[in-house]
Parts: C-alpha cells; structure tokens; sequence
C-alpha cells in the first residue's frame, strides 16, 4: 500500500463518523433547499467535536455540482462564483427543540482547488485539515472525491506550516502553531486556550494524520527520539522566510476576506447583522452595539461596525 492509500485510508476511517438525528434533519433540509444539486454535505466544527448539538450552531458544508444548479435566482450563483462561499442560517425542529445551523455552499470544484496550495488563502485547507464527517454522500464516487480533498487538504497544512516552525518540533507544537496561522489569517483570532483545547480533544486524530502525510511532503520531516510526537525536518532556510512572510500576507488578505463575506452574510443569513454581532464577540471577546437606525442599512452598519471593531482591537 502507498503512502497515498494509507492516507486516504485514515480519511474514510475519519469521515464515516456517526451523526446525530439532528444533524441527519439539517441535511435533510440543505437537500430541499437546492434539489438536485448537491453532491456531498460535510459537517465539522465544533459541535462536531463535543459531540453535542444542543445550544451550539452545526457547521456544514454543501458541495455542489455547479452554483447555477443549487439556486432559482441567479444572482445568488454569480456571487458564490466571485467570493466563495455563500453562507446560509438554518433552523429545524428536532423532537422538543429546535437546531440551528449554518451551511455554506461551494462547488466541486471550488472545494477541489481551495484545499490545495493553488488557494493561496487557508480558509479552506485551514479548516478541513481538522477532522469532518460526511453526512451525506450522493453517490459513492463523490464520497471518494471528498475523502481525496480532505487529505490534499492536511497536506497543504502542513506543507504551509511546517517550514513556519523550528528544525525540531513536536506533534503538540505544529498544530497549535498552525491552527494559530490559520485563525490569525482571518476574522477570528482564537484565544490560547481554545486552540489548545481544539487540539487536545483530537489529538489522537491529529497523531496518527500527521504520521501518515509526512511521507507525501515535498520536503524530508521524520520522526526523532524515541518518543511519538518529535520530529525533525531538513528544509532550506529561503523556503522558511517564504513561508513566514506568506502568512504575514495570508493575514493581511484574510482580514478584507473576512469583512467581504460578513457583508455577504449580511444578506444570505435571516438576521444577519445579529449573526455577525455574535460571530464576532465569540470569536474576539469584542462586543459592540449597533443603533437601530443603521440596522436599516447593513453595509453602512458593517462600516461602522468594522471601525469601531479596528479601533477596539478584534483585528488581530
């Protein structure tokens, strides 16, 4: 077996994770919402890894074959088109509660391209470099093509990440460095300790994907000592500076990507203004009140909102 097939072993293994009868009705819902056009449903986040859906917000992911398909209007699929993805809120009745959600829709394509280095921005390989599950699968070819996405994705993590740190370096080290990168690369700076947290709660998961993608890296990384988890790597040192001042661009992109999409979120979500607000503060620790007569304006609100956001220090 290939060091490619082990991978995409421990892939299928991770994706074939048991989800919740609440979950299985949100899906069920993206499904009415865009017949016919999605092919995959990938959940994660955190509810995914507490395992509990109840008072947190379900974090899916809607692959489609094409954005004409998925929407009536087409405006909807030029803007999915020119800044991926939509974001969408979601509610659904589940037993004597109701399940909220939010869902983005991307396509095939899109999904294919962002987890690798040909997205310059780790908005997508940042992400499902962390474990996911498949809630739904329209055929088994397409679960086949997530489970290959989901690999190029933590290959591209830690091809991005990896020359960012020291010579030697620990399991422990490379993923609470990377996963920092990755949220400073956006509008969601995440405290310490709940990267720490992230990585403790799958640090099994974390272990075992990154043993087996280091054989695929385009640069030598091996295990050191006799203790798992230590590594050592041989990379040149311009490789390094241009990983450094990568992400030191990353962050600087992913801050206008951030607001571009919060706008369109603006519009996507029912509530959005509210949603952002609550993104916003749970993420940053930031909370900043809006007037009721800008809530009539959503993109001179997020104007506002963004500079007072600036001068309060959430964008960091």
């Amino acid at each position: 077996m290939t060091p490619w097939e082990r991978l995409l072993d421990l892939m299928r293994a991770n994706i074939r994770r048991a989800s919740s009868e609440a979950v299985g009705a949100l899906a069920e819902r993206v499904l009415r919402l865009h017949p016919g056009a999605v092919e995959a449903i990938v959940f994660y986040g955190s509810c995914l890894r507490s395992g509990d859906d109840r008072g947190g917000m379900v974090d899916l992911y809607a692959l489609v074959s094409r954005y004409r398909e998925a929407y009536r209007r087409r405006i909807w699929a030029v803007v999915n088109r020119l800044l991926p993805p939509n974001v969408y809120y979601l509610e659904v009745p589940v037993a004597d509660r109701r399940v909220r959600a939010k869902y983005a829709v991307l396509s095939m394509a899109d999904f294919a391209r962002g987890v690798t280095p040909a997205w310059f921005h780790s908005y997508l390989w940042g992400r499902f470099a962390q474990p996911a599950a498949l809630v739904y699968a329209r055929t088994p070819e397409a679960e086949e093509r997530v489970c290959g996405m989901l690999a190029r994705a933590l290959l591209t993590f830690l091809e991005r990440v990896i020359p960012c740190l020291p010579e030697r370096f620990t399991l422990r080290e490379l993923w609470l460095q990377g996963l920092s990168l990755s949220y400073r690369a956006e509008l969601r700076a995440e405290r310490p300790e709940k990267i720490t947290g992230l990585f403790e709660a799958w640090r099994g998961h974390f272990a075992a994907a990154t043993d087996a993608a280091l054989p695929l890296l385009p640069f030598p990384v091996r295990p050191r000592g006799t203790e798992p988890g230590e590594y050592e790597s041989r990379i040149p040192t311009t490789r390094r500076r241009l990983c450094r001042f990568g992400w030191r661009l990353r962050a600087l992109e992913g801050k206008l990507l951030s607001v571009l999409r919060l706008a369109k979120g603006a519009f996507t979500f029912a509530g959005g203004l509210d949603y952002i607000l609550w993104k916003i503060e749970r993420h940053t620790g930031v909370t900043v009140e809006v007037p009721p007569r800008l809530r009539r304006r959503p993109i001179l609100a997020l104007c506002v909102l963004s500079w007072r956001l600036y001068r309060r220090g959430a964008f960091r």
